[in-house]
């Protein structure tokens, strides 16, 4: 499937992406973590609950996590989320990328590429001088990806919990030079 980035939409997530969004973080997780996460943690995810939580973190007016759409011919096929890094509770002057996900079959054609794109150049706009992630360990893919881009781990390290099995996460990080 190969598609010209000319005919990709990057934009502002609003409540009506709300569901599509749902849909791919769920099918997101369940495709890229399938034998890195317990099964029962992913087969108890709920596209309708994911999709609610989403409405009401975007109808907070103090949300400083600012959510991004691929869109291309009317459908939604990615979604990131970007904002201040979290030192614990503490938001620092970094960049933190939360999220990144493509609608299966659509791997592969840019879309990942222009949200993160779009998402760096946001961020050093707004005079973030480096971005940070977190990326399971186990995903090899994804790690590609973000080498790929420029990103670095740093040797910082943390699990992530899932239905009491711990999931070690790594920190990448990348500069926003203009």
């Amino acid at each position: 499937m190969s598609h010209a980035l000319h005919d990709l939409l990057i934009r502002e997530m609003t409540p009506a992406d709300c569901r599509p969004v749902a849909e791919i973080r769920v099918g997101g997780w369940r495709t890229a973590y399938a034998g890195l996460v317990p099964r029962s943690y992913l087969d108890a995810m709920d596209v309708d609950e994911d999709a609610e939580k989403r409405r009401v973190m975007l109808s907070k007016a103090d949300n400083p996590v600012v959510n991004v759409i691929a869109e291309r011919a009317g459908q939604v096929i990615g979604w990131a989320a970007y904002g201040p890094y979290r030192d614990g509770e503490v938001r620092t002057a970094d960049a933190e990328l939360y999220a990144i996900y493509i609608r299966p079959g659509h791997f592969g054609t840019g879309v990942g590429t222009a949200l993160l794109r779009a998402s760096a150049e946001r961020c050093a706009a707004a005079g973030h001088g480096r971005m940070l992630l977190w990326v399971l360990k186990g995903n090899t893919r994804a790690r590609r990806f973000y080498e790929h881009h420029g990103f670095t781990a740093d040797g910082a390290e943390e699990p992530f919990e899932a239905h009491e099995v711990e999931v070690p996460e790594v920190r990448y990080v990348r500069e926003l030079g203009r």
